[in-house]
């Protein structure tokens, strides 16, 4: 149990910068290959090579593609590293409104350097995705509420609206919205030994019944005893459902 806790304190930052590290990868690779070539160190032939594979990279796939799966990090994060530089060395007069530190500031990797070395993708979203960027990859927002029979476009490309697909998306890169939230809460020692897991429901997401069903099965291996699964809503900290599990339901997952 100290191996898995220990790995998975290890990767879990590594989850926190997904998109910024893919996108500092494909601007750095981009710049530095631009730059050979223009000094002609290396060939057209190479730089073609180069361009085929980067662009792969980047590709972002339409949302009716079969291989679409949201926002391609590669190029989510390539794309706002591009536009960083812009607006440091090339901006608008939207861009001096909307960052009004950075833009002209004629330093583009100083800027990223510090954004790279203080930011994670959550937060980074929220600071630097700019207008342009939601415009280009045409980011709009729906709110889709299971209490509701329609869907609702509740940000277009107004001023209020990029503020809110900006928050939107930067909490889809928010790892504690993301993943599931599940603690240990209690245990009843003097008693049946029962273990009491609470899982924190955001906006009525709930946990996939058969994914949950194996995972307390392997918790009731470790423990022996029953588990006691409760949904707890994020707002209030109501416990909406809880779920027993015995040892005999357990067994067999």
């Amino acid at each position: 149990m100290r191996i898995v806790r220990n790995i998975g304190q290890y990767f879990y930052p590594q989850k926190q910068t997904k998109m910024m590290n893919e996108g500092c990868a494909c601007y750095v690779h981009y710049a530095i290959m631009n730059s050979l070539y223009d000094k002609g160190l290396i060939s057209e032939g190479a730089m073609m090579e180069f361009i085929d594979y980067h662009s792969r990279v980047v590709f972002q796939a339409e949302y009716d593609d079969q291989r679409y799966s949201g926002f391609n990090p590669y190029a989510l994060g390539f794309a706002m590293m591009q536009d960083i530089h812009r607006i440091c060395v090339d901006p608008t007069e939207e861009d001096h409104k909307w960052f009004p530190d950075i833009a002209g500031n004629n330093e583009p990797v100083e800027t990223l350097k510090e954004a790279w070395a203080h930011y994670r993708d959550e937060s980074f979203i929220l600071q630097f995705l700019s207008p342009k960027v939601m415009r280009d990859m045409r980011m709009f927002m729906i709110d889709d509420l299971s209490s509701s029979p329609h869907l609702e476009v509740a940000a277009i490309h107004d001023d209020n609206g990029y503020r809110k697909v900006r928050r939107s998306l930067a909490r889809m890169h928010d790892i504690s919205v993301r993943e599931p939230d599940m603690q240990v809460v209690d245990v009843d020692i003097r008693g049946n030994r029962q273990l009491y897991i609470q899982h924190t429901e955001h906006e009525g997401i709930r946990l996939e019944k058969s994914e949950a069903e194996m995972t307390l099965g392997y918790i009731g291996q470790l423990w022996g005893y029953g588990v006691t699964l409760q949904a707890v809503d994020y707002e209030s900290g109501e416990i909406l459902h809880e779920v027993n599990y015995t040892p005999d339901d357990l067994v067999g997952n």
